[in-house]
């Protein structure tokens, strides 16, 4: 016979149970994404950096975006056509496509939102989209390109956050506060964000494509330690990190309850300098073309790969990866040559220990490739002085020319013209080295109107020759992107940009 206590005993376990299996539950619809930097302003037209496109990947959905063999699919639009001339793109844009205030994603939406992207005070999309002259709405769904040119890259600039459309409402209301409490069309809507600690957003009930996101709130936490941030994923305080440590790949293969996916990044790590963005310009790299190219031969770009990444990554010496159809092998990644660039720094007056302020971003990968090359450059003349920023910092600092060489990666594009146009075009928002020559300048806007690979190559050519002697950037290696998840979390799909797409994730047993 039941007794009543034990029947009080045995619907409080029952409580106890169900209570315990709803906050498991409620913790797995929660996505914990550990970034490996804070990122910057939340404006697509403003923002700049690689961990902000992580975070518009939820909330910001584009007209296109590439697929897992870089193909151009569409997004929120859903075919284009391009005139035979060149000069005229057609857009059939989604149905029934809402921004997370309730308003009208449409072609209305659409204008704004280039336009605002072309001519914001501040924006950094504008030399991505200089080709085009005008924006016209045919219909609700339907906008027209004018372009002043044929611009070959203009569809791959519309899979990232030159593609990014805004709710004209929220923009007109915020201003330049649009990037505190961003309104898009993705899968996610905005919550809150803390900065230097995290970034909160919610499942959008009324996303077009809904039926695809199960997962009811995503937590973005910077950690800018890679160790500390497997640490977290190990230990179930993470679901996901980025930009894992390539020296952990061993470790986490091992573990049966993490999930990895490796390739190398469609950009960059390089070393911007500082030509003639200040005064500082003048007194280091900006003195003669010589020191940058002894910097380059000081630096030895195998043994570098070897020391940081266990031969993981891909030395590289241009602004696209070896294995990229673009590059230029009649510029092969040099040999480090220390004779060689002891007599060009001889030849450019060097007579000491030239000095030279190196802003490095606070990421202890980073900062030993800081090390690392401070050595392998005293040999010929360099004195490095190592001066850790944050990251968002470091990006201001560059702007202002408050440096004269910098630790910057770029994580790429699917097309060359996104990899080069912006840092080595006169005057272009992107160029924190200053650097200016008409003739390159010509050829980079050569290359943008040609549609034939060949054509396009051999222009780069011409203009490889130039900046490897005199650009401002000198180029290192390509780094591996090494993505880790726990293995609870199913769906998730590489990307050669190396973006986390939250579509059609999902943990396991929801």
């Amino acid at each position: 016979m039941t007794t009543l206590r034990q029947t009080l005993a045995w619907t409080a376990s029952a409580f106890l149970l169900a209570a315990s299996i709803s906050g498991a539950a409620a913790q797995q619809s929660v996505l914990r994404i550990g970034l490996a930097e804070d990122p910057d302003v939340l404006d697509p037209t403003r923002a700049r950096t690689y961990v902000g496109r992580i975070v518009f990947a939820s909330i910001c959905d584009k007209l296109f975006d590439i697929d897992d063999k870089l193909a151009i699919v569409p997004q929120l639009a859903l075919s284009h056509e391009t005139s035979a001339d060149g000069k005229t793109v057609t857009i059939k844009l989604r149905p029934g496509v809402k921004f997370h205030d309730g308003e009208a994603m449409d072609a209305e939406a659409v204008k704004f939102s280039l336009e605002r992207h072309m001519t914001m005070q501040g924006s950094f999309r504008r030399p991505e989209l200089s080709a085009i002259d005008k924006v016209e709405v045919v219909d609700p769904l339907t906008v027209r390109l004018l372009l002043k040119q044929p611009f070959s890259p203009l569809l791959s600039q519309l899979t990232d956050r030159a593609g990014m459309m805004v709710s004209p409402k929220a923009a007109r209301e915020l201003g330049e506060r649009f990037g505190s409490a961003p309104v898009c069309a993705g899968p996610y809507r905005f919550v809150e964000r803390v900065q230097q600690d995290r970034i909160v957003v919610e499942r959008f009930a009324d996303y077009w494509n809904k039926d695809q996101v199960t997962i009811g709130r995503i937590e973005y936490r910077p950690i800018t330690d890679a160790t500390v941030r497997l640490a977290n994923l190990r230990s179930g305080q993470l679901d996901l990190i980025e930009r894992a440590l390539a020296t952990d790949i061993p470790q986490i293969r091992a573990n049966a309850q993490l999930r990895m996916a490796a390739g190398v990044d469609l950009g960059y790590q390089g070393v911007t300098l500082n030509i003639a963005k200040s005064d500082a310009g003048k007194q280091g790299f900006g003195r003669d073309p010589r020191i940058i190219q002894a910097f380059s031969l000081a630096i030895d770009r195998q043994a570098l790969n070897q020391v940081v990444f266990n031969g993981a990554a891909m030395p590289g010496n241009q602004w696209i990866n070896p294995q990229n159809p673009y590059y230029q092998s009649r510029f092969p990644v040099p040999q480090r040559d220390v004779a060689k660039a002891r007599q060009l720094m001889q030849a450019a007056g060097v007579t000491g220990p030239l000095s030279i302020d190196f802003m490095v971003p606070n990421n202890p990968e980073v900062r030993q490739i800081a090390e690392v090359l401070q050595a392998m450059t005293a040999e010929v003349g360099f004195d490095l002085k190592i001066r850790v920023t944050e990251f968002a910092t470091s990006l201001q600092e560059a702007e202002q020319g408050r440096y004269q060489a910098y630790m910057l990666n770029w994580s790429g594009r699917t097309d060359p013209d996104g990899n080069l146009f912006s840092f080595h075009g006169c005057r272009q928002p992107l160029n924190y080295s200053g650097y200016c020559n008409p003739a390159a300048d010509a050829l980079l806007a050569e290359a943008r109107t040609k549609t034939d690979p060949a054509e396009r190559k051999a222009i780069y050519e011409k203009l490889t020759e130039i900046l490897i002697n005199e650009g401002g950037i000198v180029y290192l290696y390509h780094r591996p992107v090494v993505i880790v998840h726990s293995a609870r979390l199913e769906g998730f799909r590489a990307f050669p940009d190396g973006l986390v797409r939250v579509v059609g994730l999902k943990f396991r047993g929801n």
